[in-house]
């Protein structure tokens, strides 16, 4: 038994569609519901059909407790029928995971979508401080560009691809990017598993049973009817559920902050600098989707105590503050001699000079105290209005950037407090 997760990981940015067979395999998938967030669900009479006719195309039964419903989060699974745990709610399988026309029409439409792909100039502008901001741009040229490639190739099928827009195809690449589902078997797409929603706070659960050739949901508690059944798709920050799968939590555990912290042109040791930050740190390295990494950009994490237990800021970042902070040849050749004397990496203990390594630090806080203010100043400019005239999906969209941006602001106080009290700590010392 094997677990299986949907194809967004944490490096956002993807390759084009048809590469998607060569992505690595498996992480873990899991299953619960949400614990401060009701949500009303009701039955979708549009589908009560589907089942039946995705059990008749299988030839087997897929679930006897589990219906489509309607939530605040779109089409869902609501359970049918009390489940306990360790009760399989699903069982879909391998020769039903692609196809066909009545699951396809049943998939959202383009004005159903919320990733940010889809944002206006004037929506992607209540995110401009976060880095999804950018990533959504690059994301917008990289599907462009795989749409002119595969463009030439409409013109000898015009019975399937006559008309086909950009749009079109931007809507169809985040349909198979956000709903399809990983394994060891590659990239699938599962009907009627491909209804369940997200929550970030769940159990571990097995979804996919090579030996049996299909895919199924254990349940980790009790459910009762009319219940909405929920699993993880992931550790996934709002960044990545917004950019991918186009929606928010409004607490996320996973939140993370992506930051670029630059050498100056201007700075006389900018050259070494560099040099040393190539030969001893860890090289640009292109991800799983394509796309290089930069030595200037860093993840942070919530940092979970202050007072320097658990943690911290990562190591890299304050690596980097380090050598940026030198201020002599002298002082970086130091640098390399420690990390060759080392494990190779680059300045990753406290400066023995502690005046430059309270500068390093509070270099550091300076950066973070900054991204702060204007996070407080993106987030107040977001205050919900009570204006009848707020299209509905305008609404909704603000509300998924306040979640980001909020979400983003306590990762980045928490790394500030960190600096503040590792700061004060050192210069008693």
């Amino acid at each position: 038994m094997l677990s299986i997760t949907r194809i967004a990981n944490h490096c956002w940015l993807h390759r084009p569609l048809f590469t998607l067979s060569n992505r690595p395999s498996i992480t873990k998938l899991k299953l619960s519901t949400f614990s401060s967030v009701e949500v009303s669900c009701s039955s979708d009479e549009e589908c009560d059909n589907f089942l039946p006719w995705l059990e008749r195309k299988a030839g087997t039964k897929i679930s006897s407790v589990l219906s489509i419903g309607k939530s605040a989060y779109g089409r869902s699974l609501l359970a049918s029928k009390s489940i306990e745990p360790g009760d399989c709610m699903l069982k879909v399988p391998y020769n039903v995971h692609s196809e066909w026309a009545p699951f396809m029409s049943r998939l959202p439409q383009l004005g159903e979508m919320h990733n940010t792909i889809f944002w206006s100039e004037r929506e992607l502008d209540m995110i401009r401080q976060s880095s999804v901001y950018q990533e959504t741009i690059k994301k917008n040229v990289q599907i462009e560009k795989n749409f002119l490639a595969v463009k030439p190739a409409f013109g000898h099928f015009p019975e399937f691809f006559d008309g086909i827009t950009f749009d079109d195809f931007r809507h169809a690449y985040a349909l198979v990017e956000s709903r399809a589902w990983r394994s060891t078997r590659g990239v699938s797409l599962i009907p009627f598993a491909d209804f369940l929603n997200h929550d970030g706070a769940a159990e571990e659960v097995v979804l996919s049973d090579e030996d049996k050739k299909l895919s199924e949901v254990i349940a980790d508690r009790n459910y009762s009817p009319g219940d909405q059944v929920l699993i993880r798709y992931g550790k996934f920050s709002n960044a990545t559920l917004l950019l991918d799968f186009g929606f928010t939590l409004s607490y996320n555990i996973y939140d993370e902050v992506r930051i670029q912290v630059n050498i100056p042109r201007h700075d006389p040791l900018c050259a070494k600098k560099l040099e040393l930050l190539h030969v001893h740190c860890t090289p640009a390295i292109e991800d799983v989707n394509g796309f290089s990494s930069s030595q200037d950009s860093f993840t942070i994490k919530e940092v979970r105590s202050a007072k320097g237990k658990g943690r911290g800021i990562p190591q890299s970042l304050r690596a980097f503050a380090r050598v940026l902070c030198s201020t002599s040849s002298q002082e970086l050749s130091d640098l390399a001699m420690e990390a060759v004397q080392n494990d190779g990496r680059l300045a990753r203990h406290p400066l023995k000079n502690k005046t430059r390594e309270l500068e390093a630090h509070w270099f550091l806080l300076s950066k973070i105290t900054r991204l702060v203010e204007e996070h407080n100043v993106s987030i107040k400019s977001l205050e919900p209005s009570s204006s009848p005239f707020m299209f509905q999906k305008f609404a909704l969209r603000k509300q998924m950037a306040r979640d980001l941006l909020a979400g983003e602001l306590r990762v980045l106080k928490s790394a500030s407090e960190w600096l503040k009290n590792y700061c004060t700590t050192l210069s008693k010392s």
